[in-house]
């Protein structure tokens, strides 16, 4: 029949009332903003479509209305499946108030499910998400009350637990490229990554499907390098080129940055770095973990700091730093840059980087700390009545050769005073993030100590180890009281490691640290 070139509000026809539809983006980029709009604009002047499904893997939103909030109305959803929801909180909150069912699955899984769907396998099997919230024997990934089918099952192989994520029909996909030709051929080299976009085209294909997709420009077939083009354009039913503000190359950008695509390199001396602060020193902590040739994982927040530490220090060079949305080598940007990296040296699939990892492949990596119990359990995806999701979380520090945490020791409103080698808290946080229960098992700390795995803990004030009796606390800030400034603030007494020292002074001056040397 051939592709078909419309506008957004026509394309948007073609979902119908009960369709699941699978969305490609990660944070801010890559998102099928055009058509996301145009499909809430129809729901909002008809009530069409209703009762979708909605399935995405990873975070796509600025956490103010764009992304897959975009979809958060009443009525047009039924249910959702995510990797991360913080970044679309009007989502969260339907989730919450039991408005729609709702699944928070491992972001890397649902990457490697998109694949399996595409070969009309059973879905994907394999240990990810053991022991954690995921698992169906604690919550199965379900949010709500109101959310009962298991998509998560507990089956045995070889003697072996795993976890089998079961596969589903996806009807209607919308997804984003650079540029399509006549033929409905799909290239990326403008994007920051090609994330989950070939796989979920194959996926929706296979399924019967329709795969519409949102492009800047169309150019005449024969024109675009084959070795450009991500989605060829038999799987391509619909194109629709987007207005400019619909096609950012990440939420907030200013104009296009070659420097992310590989187009260009531009020296690292020009990136501004951090100032001494509290995210800062628990960067330079970890920062002196790095060790030369390693392979990196770098999660979202303080961990972001950790690049910047080790350029600024000149070490970044020894060391591959990556990110989940495939980037391999440079620098990774944060907020809804992150997924993207300055000078990039590699850009994969999403799926095939969790591949990697999922395999034991990251060397060391960095993720974020919000709760931390006796059991050495971390919770970063839900507080209270907040669901932010797991992410690639679970993926990774389920499987790097060594996990880091890191993270401020309280939270909501810390204020220190540093500079001089020591550390002072001038305002302690609101909140205490070392309790004895997390409220949600992200990481899971048994499941590390049955598989060896090393486990660390950083903090402003303090470090703390993951041992087979328990967390141990084994270093301390100078100019830290032991008792008042760090036991007086846990709801758990940690054990207190023998050789407890000084955190290195020289993560608390002013200046370089001289990690070089």
């Amino acid at each position: 029949m051939g592709v078909k070139f419309l506008k957004a509000c026509d394309a948007v026809e073609m979902v119908k009332d009960g369709d699941l539809i699978a969305t490609s983006g990660f944070v801010g980029s890559l998102c099928s903003e055009e058509l996301s709009i145009a499909l809430e604009k129809r729901f909002e002047e008809t009530g069409h479509p209703k009762n979708l499904t909605l399935v995405y893997s990873a975070a796509q939103g600025d956490g103010k209305g764009k992304g897959a909030d975009h979809f958060a109305h009443e009525g047009m959803l039924k249910r959702v499946a995510g990797g991360h929801w913080n970044l679309s909180p009007k989502l969260g909150k339907m989730a919450v108030e039991n408005k729609i069912e709702a699944y928070n699955l491992p972001q890397g899984t649902i990457a490697q499910l998109f694949r399996d769907i595409a070969g009309k396998r059973i879905g994907t099997i394999t240990h990810v998400g053991l022991n954690t919230f995921v698992d169906p024997r604690i919550q199965g990934g379900k949010l709500n009350d109101i959310t009962k089918e298991d998509v998560v099952k507990l089956i045995n192989i070889e003697g072996q637990e795993k976890l089998l994520y079961k596969a589903f029909p996806i009807d209607v996909c919308f997804l984003r490229g650079s540029f399509a030709d006549e033929n409905g051929n799909i290239s990326l080299e403008r994007e920051v990554g090609t994330i989950d976009v070939l796989s979920i085209a194959q996926a929706c294909r296979n399924s019967g499907g329709i795969v519409i997709v949102q492009v800047e420009k169309v150019v005449s077939s024969g024109t675009l390098d084959p070795r450009l083009v991500k989605i060829p354009g038999i799987y391509v039913d619909v194109v629709v080129v987007a207005k400019p503000e619909h096609h950012e190359q990440f939420f907030g950008c200013n104009g296009y940055d070659p420097a992310l695509t590989g187009e260009v390199r531009v020296p690292l001396k020009a990136i501004q770095y951090p100032e001494l602060n509290a995210r800062k020193i628990i960067a330079r902590r970890a920062a002196m973990e790095l060790k030369p040739d390693a392979v990196v994982n770098l999660g979202i927040g303080i961990p972001e700091v950790i690049s910047m530490v080790a350029n600024e220090e000149e070490i970044g060079e020894y060391m591959t730093m990556t990110v989940e949305a495939g980037a391999v080598g440079g620098v990774p940007l944060g907020g809804t840059g992150f997924g993207a990296c300055i000078n990039p040296e590699s850009i994969l699939d999403e799926a095939y980087q969790f591949d990697f990892y999922d395999g034991g492949g990251t060397d060391i990596a960095f993720l974020g700390l919000a709760q931390v119990d006796r059991h050495g359990n971390i919770n970063v995806s839900k507080f209270g009545p907040r669901i932010a999701g797991c992410g690639g979380f679970i993926n990774i520090t389920q499987n790097a050769k060594r996990v880091l945490f890191c993270g401020t020791f309280t939270a909501g409103g810390l204020k220190i005073d540093t500079g001089n080698g020591k550390l002072k808290i001038i305002q302690e946080g609101r909140s205490i993030k070392f309790l004895n229960e997390v409220e949600q098992i992200t990481f899971s700390g048994e499941y590390a100590i049955k598989t060896k795995q090393p486990v660390t803990y950083i903090t402003e004030r303090a470090v703390f180890e993951l041992k087979e009796e328990g967390l141990y606390i084994t270093e301390i800030a100078p100019g830290i009281d032991l008792e008042k400034d760090v036991l007086g603030l846990m709801e758990f007494k940690p054990k207190i490691d023998k050789s407890l020292k000084l955190m290195d002074e020289k993560i608390f001056h002013n200046g370089l640290m001289g990690l070089k040397k």
